[in-house]
């Protein structure tokens, strides 16, 4: 299957017929070839979207939401071919991608509700006889850069909410995904969205870093939204700092899950396996520790680890069967293998799972680890998590803070009122009492502290994100003036 550009709603090659291939992480049969865009064509999908920008920007609040409205039902009607093509591009379980499809679908609604929430104010003023207020208008341009992992789900908001704030898009799809991110984009062309509001990229991954600066450098484009690694997000804030764009950044995560002395045991295993394994663990929010009690270490590690056994790398086809599926590349295996081997030589022990084979690799943990191993600090980004033995509540707060990161973090405890003061504790950007640290609702705002990253996505934190604030005034012309 080959896809191409997007560009005024017309699908065409990149400059000189450039493509790059996705292949299947454990077969390496070709999946996907795609169009390799040129700086050129990234400056065309910018100057296409800044002549959309007047018309768009000035578009009424039913249009944006009908339009929505119609790309969710679209999503819904294509959730069988979805769950085809993300098996094959990035070996996802049919799970994670119906979770990535309705719950794309759920946020297309969420967002068309917002068309009518974009609103100012009126200000109190000292001038007699005028009028102070603010009005909410579309900022610009908008480039979102969307990852391969959550790649619905996670490029439906890039375009959604920059679109329902009057925003032409940019959508810079993965070079993992770009089959999976071409079926999303062709869900708004559906729905009937107008040339030039939605500019559909791919690019190969010697040529991204070009495209990107290019597209960031353009003057009409005016916020950024990258989801990603922390690596790359520091090069698009540094970029972005040198040409005064707003950004909005979704970053790496080291998610930790607090289990108190008081836990449900059997209600934090089955919130642990969701957590750490689902799509082998390659979610930002992905649980990659547990912080333990000592009281109650032995049996939850006892319980979740023959909980972790039953699950193995299995046939992603069989919709009757939940299992793992491969890892983005036998390059993550290899990874991974280095940071096990790591952590056994540093005394931890695997309690469950173990090396990587290639992409393929078993629902691991990784017991009594500590810090001075690498394991304890880096992201896995895969079916590998850890625990984290601590003497009590104090010491579960803080070593749940000892991170870099702080995107999603879970509390399990049936004394709530501490569970509570616990949560309120940690250093991350959502904090689920009794929950996994995997979860989304379009109405709730969703991002990180710390290193991962700064702004919100989703509910009415996005009108922020992506309009800018006017102060205007109506004044007496008569009025005196001091000269």
């Amino acid at each position: 299957m080959q896809t191409e550009l997007i560009i005024d709603n017309l699908s065409r090659p990149a400059e000189h017929g450039a493509t790059f291939e996705r292949r299947h992480a454990l077969t390496q049969e070709l999946v996907t070839t795609a169009a390799a865009a040129s700086v050129n064509d990234a400056l065309a999908a910018a100057e296409s979207a800044a002549k959309a920008f007047a018309s768009w920007s000035a578009t009424g609040p039913t249009t944006r939401r009908t339009l929505l409205l119609k790309a969710a039902d679209l999503l819904e009607q294509k959730l069988p071919e979805f769950c085809e093509v993300m098996a094959a591009e990035v070996g996802a379980p049919e799970l994670w991608a119906r979770f990535n499809v309705l719950g794309s679908a759920a946020l297309f609604r969420e967002a068309a509700a917002l068309a009518t929430q974009i609103q100012g104010e009126t200000l109190p003023t000292d001038k007699p006889g005028s009028l102070s207020l603010t009005v909410r208008q579309a900022a610009g341009v908008v480039l979102s850069i969307v990852p391969w992992n959550g790649p619905v789900l996670l490029g439906a908001r890039a375009i959604a909410y920059p679109l329902v704030c009057g925003n032409p898009v940019i959508l810079k799809a993965s070079e993992n995904s770009p089959r999976t991110h071409a079926l999303l984009a062709s869900c708004l062309y559906e729905a009937g969205l107008p040339a030039g509001v939605l500019n559909f990229l791919t690019t190969s991954p010697e040529g991204s870093a070009g495209v990107t600066e290019a597209l960031i450098a353009h003057p009409a484009v005016r916020r950024i939204n990258f989801t990603g690694s922390t690596r790359v997000g520091r090069i698009i804030a540094e970029t972005s700092a040198r040409h005064l764009k707003r950004c909005l950044l979704e970053l790496g995560g080291k998610a930790p899950f607090v289990v108190l002395d008081d836990a449900d045991l059997d209600g934090a295993v089955n919130a642990a396996m969701f957590g750490a394994f689902l799509y082998q663990g390659q979610i930002c929010m992905s649980t990659e520790r547990f912080v333990v009690d000592e009281k109650v270490a032995d049996a939850f590690v006892e319980r979740f680890a023959a909980r972790a056994r039953d699950l193995k790398v299995g046939d992603l086809t069989n919709p009757n069967q939940y299992a793992l599926g491969p890892m983005v590349s036998s390059a993550s295996g290899e990874r991974l293998n280095h940071m096990l081997q790591d952590a056994v030589d540093k005394g931890a022990k695997i309690v469950a799972g173990g090396n990587a084979r290639g992409a393929a690799m078993d629902a691991t943990i990784v017991d009594h680890v500590e810090p001075g191993v690498i394991i304890y600090g880096e992201e896995t980004f895969g079916p590998v998590t850890t625990i984290v033995r601590v003497r009590d509540t104090e010491e579960a707060v803080r070593v749940a803070n000892d991170s870099e990161y702080g995107l999603s973090a879970a509390v399990f405890g049936n004394n709530l009122t501490r569970a509570i003061s616990v949560a309120s504790r940690i250093q991350a950007g959502c904090v689920h009492v009794n929950g996994a640290t995997v979860q989304n609702e379009a109405q709730a705002p969703y991002g990180g502290m710390k290193n991962s990253g700064y702004g919100r996505f989703d509910g009415r934190a996005v009108i922020d994100e992506f309009t800018e604030i006017k102060w205007i005034t109506l004044e007496d012309p008569t009025q005196p003036y001091p000269f």
